[in-house]
């Protein structure tokens, strides 16, 4: 039976981290169609190598820096170049949870970089990626999943409102305030003028690729298929995907008048960031607030940060940074004592106010350290080399000033060209 079940939850948890590396094509899809065609070519080579280099980094230490033993406040300091041996007394073959926590830091990289979006230079996103993979995510991943401080105060983030998408907001955050936002955003009276993605079908179908990865997201990370908790882990992620995008949807119809389809995908992404956090430890009604609360905040959050002069193509901040600070903070007042198997439970389950100040404390901590070193290693970078294109590639476009070739050739080449491509 031992056997069999440690069978079972291998399996479950290597089908839970091929949905999690899928979202990436999800992501390709949301960054190429919320942002202009000249720069889709660019968007999705650079998804597939920065998961590479992800993928590499954690291999030779991140893992080692999350999960290692003999560690520091920051990092743990073993199974660095991770060989894939077989951790003694696992419930799961340990080669299999690697894969799964590789996905995870590759997703947080992948946020991070949509806050470089169609104004980047091709090398600071092999820089970035490198630094970011090594000595900023597996920190905050040390501190809350890999028994840090913040695991010794009972931090409770299931699958990574914070871990995950908070550390990849932050980063993001850094290098929008760095780069400046894209040429034409603002007006001379700091008014700011739409810059429209190129394909809305394209955004909606990545934000159902996201959703279905989701339940490899939340879902898989019970990485147990014991008493079958992971279909709980899963109705929650789906009640508050569905109630953050029909409350964005509302929001947008009561506040401009008309529905508005790019709110109507960040509410339910922002329902799924939220989740993330609480998805195990909260009730289905909970679950639905969330969701609820989520895609009313990520409205108002992409008016906010816009009125600053923030420029966010993929809505990262808001998306994945300010509902993955509602998701984290939703466990202090929603967290069960049935369910709160980390912590406490939350303000309305009798807990007081300990859980939420807990859940306030990792989000003010890790927000902090992944904006402050993000924004240290992209300072140096542009100091020595610059961190944007020029004016005249950012018009052209980085397709063809990156990469010396189009995404869409056919709408860019003269047209007796383009017939023999």
């Amino acid at each position: 039976m031992e056997e069999l079940e440690f069978l079972m939850n291998s399996l479950w948890t290597m089908v839970a981290a091929i949905l999690v590396i899928f979202m990436l094509g999800g992501f390709i899809l949301l960054e190429a169609g919320s942002t202009r065609m000249k720069n889709a070519g660019h968007i999705a080579g650079k998804t597939v190598f920065t998961f590479g280099v992800s993928s590499l980094v954690f291999w030779a230490v991140g893992y080692g820096f999350i999960f290692g033993g003999n560690g520091n406040f920051f990092v743990g300091l073993t199974d660095f170049f991770y060989s894939g041996a077989q951790a003694d007394g696992a419930a799961l073959q340990t080669s299999v949870f690697f894969v799964f926590q590789l996905a995870f830091a590759g997703i947080s990289l992948t946020i991070a970089l949509g806050g470089f979006a169609e104004r980047a230079k091709l090398s600071v996103y092999v820089i970035f990626s490198l630094l970011f993979s090594a000595i900023v995510y597996p920190v905050i991943a040390h501190w809350i999943w890999g028994g840090g401080w913040l695991a010794e105060h009972g931090k409770q983030d299931f699958a990574g409102s914070t871990v995950v998408h908070l550390t990849g907001a932050m980063a993001a955050l850094a290098a929008t305030i760095l780069l400046k936002p894209r040429i034409g955003k603002y007006n001379a009276d700091g008014s700011a003028n739409p810059i429209f993605g190129h394909n809305q079908v394209y955004t909606a179908l990545s934000v159902l690729i996201l959703w279905v990865g989701w339940f490899g997201f939340n879902a898989g990370s019970t990485v147990s298929v014991a008493d079958g908790f992971f279909g709980f882990v899963a109705l929650n992620t789906n009640l508050a995907a569905a109630a953050g995008a029909v409350s964005a949807l509302f929001i947008s119809w009561l506040v401009l008048g008309k529905s508005d389809i790019t709110t109507i995908l960040n509410g339910a992404l922002a329902g799924l960031v939220a989740i993330t956090a609480s998805c195990a430890f909260v009730d289905t009604w909970a679950a639905v607030v969330i969701g609820l609360v989520a895609g009313v905040l990520v409205f108002y959050s992409v008016r906010f940060f816009e009125n600053r002069k923030i420029d966010d193509p993929i809505f990262a901040l808001s998306v994945h940074g300010t509902a993955g600070v509602w998701g984290t903070l939703s466990n202090g007042l929603f967290a069960t004592k049935e369910l709160a198997t980390v912590g406490k439970p939350g303000l309305f389950y009798g807990g007081g106010f300990h859980q939420l100040g807990v859940q306030a404390l990792g989000v003010v901590t890790c927000a902090i350290f992944a904006f402050a070193v993000s924004y240290i290693i992209l300072l140096a970078i542009k100091k020595v080399s610059g961190i944007r294109v020029s004016e005249e590639e950012e018009i052209m476009g980085l397709d063809i000033s990156e990469h010396g070739t189009y995404g869409y050739p056919e709408a860019f080449l003269p047209n007796e060209e383009s017939k023999n491509i």
